[in-house]
């Protein structure tokens, strides 16, 4: 038993939901403690959980078989944390009829708030949980009755005594390196302010980055692991598909034909390099990439959609290089020069290109997480395939969302520093 389990008086903190550890990983970022208890009925995910915080208590079981008081032992809950399944509210949903089971999901707080009263609960979501609302009887969300079970949810939590507010925020905004906006709530019941964390980080370009009073957003290249190389795309045993290589071509004619100011690999200037996104386009004009001087775009548990799409280049010298510069790229069947490009006002050809997608460890820095979280393997040694991995990093929140709030509504339980922060920080 650990000195955290021992202190009877201290308030113990409640992950719901808990998944992988993204948001417990961020409540020990900003408290220095592991939570006390983890919920999930996914066995893979309690037991990646468990591998990272083995201080914690794990429940792997339905949130709705947990007895809030039984659980808490007679301890006073000082933050109780929920992150009830999105894809029934997510507009990547479409058009399929939604699980009423798990659009109830979020019930389970107010469950936690009659049992136990938590002092402080937070609820994450996707931006379209502020529109639940009743199902039709073949499955659908009623459009005319839009948002009237989220009002009830809320009117729930007032009428328990919590005062409540919500918010949308993005990860980016606080360091993680990923675009990802969610929907935040925030209920108290302890007589004192909600208060929304101030950003930490913003555009390079904005005011505030400008003259110092936030850090620049952290990039996309900071979570590539540049020791990995990148295959050719030319001669492979398997060739790949016209739409990755048309995704390729556009990909290279806008972030380094086109770009003025190419993105080199730190330290290799030989070579201008991307990020290709395996998203289904909505015009055949469109651009399904980014560069690696701004964050990620979100990360899905559906599969692993970026690709990092590396140019090698040569000096060039006046010779051919396979067409003119002044029109598009043209379609790439083999390996040949083609596109010029000037870097440091020197002039290169594109001999190569490379090709290979982002691997689990990359994903989860994209995410925020620390690079020594464990993501390969659970708390008994067994590997996880690169699927699961995805899947667990896909399906979590960014760490920095949960240190930024639990610091901001609750000081009195945070340190200035933790294992997690310090991993960060290296």
């Amino acid at each position: 038993m650990t000195l955290q389990q021992l202190n009877l008086f201290r308030e113990i903190i409640v992950d719901n939901f808990a998944g992988g550890g993204g948001a417990s990983t961020g409540i020990e970022m900003a408290t220095g403690l592991s939570v006390d208890i983890a919920i999930n009925h996914d066995p893979a995910a309690i037991a990646m959980h468990k591998a990272n915080h083995p201080e914690t208590e794990h429940y792997c079981e339905s949130v709705w078989d947990v007895d809030p008081v039984k659980a808490v032992r007679g301890r006073k809950v000082g933050l109780a944390w929920f992150s009830p399944d999105c894809k029934h509210f997510s507009k990547a949903k479409g058009g399929k009829p939604v699980n009423k089971n798990i659009r109830g999901l979020a019930w389970i707080a107010v469950k936690w708030a009659i049992a136990v009263k938590p002092r402080v609960i937070m609820l994450e979501n996707v931006e379209e949980f502020k529109t639940w609302g009743p199902l039709t009887e073949d499955g659908f969300p009623d459009l005319d009755k839009k948002g009237n079970t989220f009002k009830s949810f809320v009117k729930a939590l007032q009428s328990l005594g919590y005062q409540v507010e919500f918010k949308e925020l993005r990860a980016c905004d606080y360091g993680a390196p990923t675009i990802r906006k969610r929907f935040f709530m925030i209920a108290r019941c302890d007589g004192k302010p909600i208060t929304w964390p101030q950003p930490t980080h913003g555009d390079p370009n904005s005011l505030e980055v400008q003259v110092g009073k936030r850090k620049a957003w952290v990039s996309s290249s900071e979570i590539i692991d540049w020791n990995i190389g990148a295959p050719s795309i030319f001669n492979r045993k398997k060739d790949l598909s016209s739409n990755t290589l048309r995704r390729i071509e556009k990909g290279i004619q806008k972030f380094v034909v086109d770009n003025p100011k190419p993105f080199i690999v730190p330290g290799q200037e030989y070579k201008a390099a991307f990020l290709s996104s395996y998203y289904t386009e909505t015009s055949k004009n469109e651009v399904r990439g980014l560069s690696l001087d701004g964050p990620l775009h979100t990360i899905t548990a559906g599969g692993n959609r970026f690709a990092l799409v590396t140019a090698f280049l040569t000096k060039y010298y006046g010779q051919g290089i396979g067409q003119n510069i002044n029109e598009p790229i043209h379609t790439i069947p083999t390996k040949d020069r083609f596109g010029l490009v000037t870097v440091h006002r020197q002039d290169y050809t594109i001999t190569d290109i490379g090709l290979r997608m982002l691997q689990p460890h990359e994903l989860f820095r994209g995410q925020g997480f620390p690079t020594n979280y464990i993501i390969n393997r659970d708390c008994e040694g067994k590997a996880y395939p690169k699927s699961a991995q995805i899947a667990r990093c896909g399906n979590s929140v960014p760490p920095p969302f949960a240190d930024a709030l639990v610091r901001a509504n609750l000081p009195e339980m945070s340190v200035e520093d933790s294992r997690y922060k310090r991993a960060i920080a290296n």
